[in-house]
């Protein structure tokens, strides 16, 4: 779950980057924050992934749950094909292909001993 809401607020981010203004200042981009409602909802969106974080490392281990997190750059590669029309090459694909994997070796090496 964590991971596909990490994605959305990629997303919510990266399109409300662009209200901001090519050559924004800082000021310009911290007033971006409070006054572009997809930035807000993006870094919003990154405090709900905070929380989730918090509940599931209470109760599992770090080692496995933090490189699931990297799911999320599988997600974001998709949905920027998808809402972007950013294109997807054998190269994307591969490196979603290897992140997937990884992920599920360190599943594997999960629980107690």
């Amino acid at each position: 779950m964590a991971t596909f809401i990490t994605a959305a607020a990629q997303i919510l981010i990266k399109s409300g980057s662009g209200h901001i203004g090519e050559h924004a200042t800082l000021f310009d981009t911290l007033l971006g924050l409070v006054t572009v409602p997809s930035l807000f909802a993006g870094y919003a969106l990154y405090g709900v992934v905070t929380v989730i974080m918090i509940l599931a490392l209470r109760h599992g281990e770090l080692s496995v749950i933090w490189p699931i997190i990297s799911l999320s750059f599988v997600w974001v590669a998709i949905l920027s094909v998808l809402v972007f029309h950013e294109s997807m090459n054998v190269a994307k694909i591969g490196g979603i292909a290897v992140i997937i994997t990884g992920v599920a070796i360190m599943g594997l090496g999960g629980g107690k001993q």
